[in-house]
This record gives C-alpha cells, structure tokens and sequence, in this order.
C-alpha cells in the first residue's frame, strides 16, 4: 500500500498590520527627492528671508534705547517693517499665509490621480495592503514633508536672529514660536487635505492643480474682496456710526471662513503677547470699552485661549477634506 504524499499547504497572502507605513515610507522618499521640494524649500525660504532682514534692521534700531522690554526675539516674526516711506512689507506670518499652502496643494494634488494615471494605482492595490493604507499613507507623507520643512525653515529664521540681534530668546519666546510653528503646520495640512481631496475627486492632476492653485489665489489675494462686496449687500452703510460697526461685523465674521484669515489671527495673538483681542467691536458700547482698555501684555495660557476658536476651526477645516477624501477614494472603482 503506497503512502499518498501529503500535499503542501496554500500558501496565504499576509497583509501587513500597518501598510500605510510602507506607503508613507515610499512616498517621503519620492518627496525628498523630487524636484519640486527643492523649489518649494527655496521659495519659502526666500519670503520668510526677505521680510525677516527688513525687521531685524528695525528692532536693531530701537533695542539699543529700550530696556526690561519682553519678546523683542519674536517680533522678527509678526513685525511688518517700513522700506521707504510709502511701502511696508508684510511680516515672516504674512508672507507664511501667503506662501505656505503652496507646499500643501504641491504634495497633494497629484497624490491619487497622479498614479490613476501613469496606470499604477491597480497594481498598488493589488499589493497585501489595505485600500484606506494608500490615501493614509500619502497624506502621512505629506504632513512628515510639510513638518521638515516648517522647522528647517523656523529653524535658520532663529538662527539668523540670535546671530542678527544678539539676543538669545527666554523660554516663553520659545514656547510661542513653538506653537506657532505647530499652527503653521496645522494650516498647511488644511491645503494638503484640500488638494488630496481634488486629487481623488478629478481624473486629471492638471484639472486638479488648476483647480487647487485658483482657490489658493481667489481666498488669499482676493478674499478681501469678496467678503466687502458679500457684506454690503448684507449690511449696507447709510452714514451712521452703528451702521458701520454692523458692517464691520458682518465683514468679521464672513472673513473668519477664510483660512488666510484664521491663521493670521491665530499668528499675531500668539507670537505677539500685546495683542488683546482679535475680533472688532460691535456695538458703540463695546467700542468705547476697548478703547479704555489699559494696555498689557498676555500670557501665553491666555494668548492661547484667545486663538483657540481659529485653531479649532483650522483644525475642522482639515478633518472635513481628508474625511471627504477618504470616503470618496474608499468608494471609487479602480480598474486594472
């Protein structure tokens, strides 16, 4: 009686607890070594260097004749300096508001399509991983890049200053740029998930840049705009005084859907402790009541609590596009 042989095994096909590392490992790589984060690194660091020389030239005049004055180190930060007599710069945060969401739409729009185009995203698929491993692993990628390149530049912004203005920063001033640097990066994650969003709504990555790069340029430039012309047709002015403090609010308040101006907000009260309140009065009351108020110098606690709104909202802003994102890419039909 001859033995059957036994038959071996099926082999069975592991899926690796935590694909998404392997996604966002690969994809930081590709980051690192593109063209486009070597521009990005150079044009942030050029209009953080401009306003920055521009400031330390000022502080550099007065600190000399100012004594037992506290955060002269982070005004290099939210300081707008004078250039002639006509023409002010923004400050190192304005040109931030300004510049910044370009690393977030630069990483992100085409993060999907991208691949869904060069036909790679079938076979990525058809990898052990999971489907949701992809979209998390790009979109960790993205915020480990934008997070690089934050505190490198945060980083020979203080450099320059210590070497610039002599002047070693106290722990609080620290603390600020700190949290400031983790608002920036909460900023720029909200225009990272903006853009994965356009990446897997649109099949095509130019539809996607053109898209993402005209909101960034319609919010940023001319939100402005926009948010006076909503809120005189909401609120017009007829000439009075209560009238024109209901417009104001009215602006105040359409402004504050606007990301630029969250994070503007948030950048001035936190790195500036002189800043009381961020919001304009409503009433004649309310406005004589602040122009009352005795001038002081906020904590940090307090600074904080003061931004917290802005942060929340920030903070929304970018769970609500990447959980759009995630949902949308969860529900697409990928074909071989």
């Amino acid at each position: 009686m001859t033995a059957v042989p036994a038959q071996p095994a099926p082999r069975t096909r592991s899926v690796p607890g935590s694909g998404w590392t392997v996604v966002a490992a690969k994809e930081f790589g590709d980051h690192l070594l593109s063209a486009r984060f070597f521009v990005l690194v150079i044009v942030l660091g050029l209009a953080a260097a401009i306003p920055l020389y521009f400031a330390a030239a000022a502080i550099r005049e007065v600190a000399s004749g100012v004594t037992d004055t506290q955060a002269i180190f982070i005004a290099l930060f939210w300081l707008a300096p004078d250039v002639g007599d006509q023409f002010t710069l923004p400050s190192v945060t304005g040109f931030m508001a300004y510049v910044a969401p370009l690393l977030g739409l630069a990483f992100s729009f085409d993060s999907i399509n991208g691949e869904r185009a060069q036909g790679t995203l079938p076979r990525l698929l058809s990898q052990p991983i999971h489907r949701d491993d992809v979209v998390n692993g790009k979109f960790v990628a993205g915020l480990a890049v934008i997070g690089l390149v934050l505190v490198t530049v945060v980083t020979a912004i203080a450099a320059f200053g210590i070497i610039r203005l002599g002047i070693v920063p106290a722990p609080a001033e620290i603390l600020r740029i700190v949290l400031w640097v983790l608002l920036t990066f909460v900023y720029v994650s909200l225009w990272l998930a903006f853009g994965m969003l356009l990446s897997v709504a649109i099949l095509r990555a130019a539809t996607s840049a053109l898209v993402g790069f005209g909101a960034w340029l319609l919010l940023t430039f001319f939100g402005g705009l926009i948010v006076s012309l909503i809120g005189g047709i909401i609120a017009p002015v007829a000439g009075t005084a209560e009238e024109a403090l209901r417009n104001n609010g009215t602006q105040e308040a359409l402004r504050r859907l606007l990301p630029d101006t969250l994070y503007r907000e948030a950048s001035l009260s936190l790195l500036n402790p002189q800043v009381t309140s961020v919001s304009t009065p409503a009433t004649i009351g309310s406005y004589e009541q602040a122009q009352q108020r005795i001038p002081s110098l906020l904590s940090l606690d307090q600074s904080f609590i003061l931004v917290w709104p802005q942060v929340v909202a920030l903070v929304a802003m970018t769970v609500a596009c990447f959980a759009l994102a995630y949902v949308l890419f969860m529900r697409q039909e990928v074909r071989a």
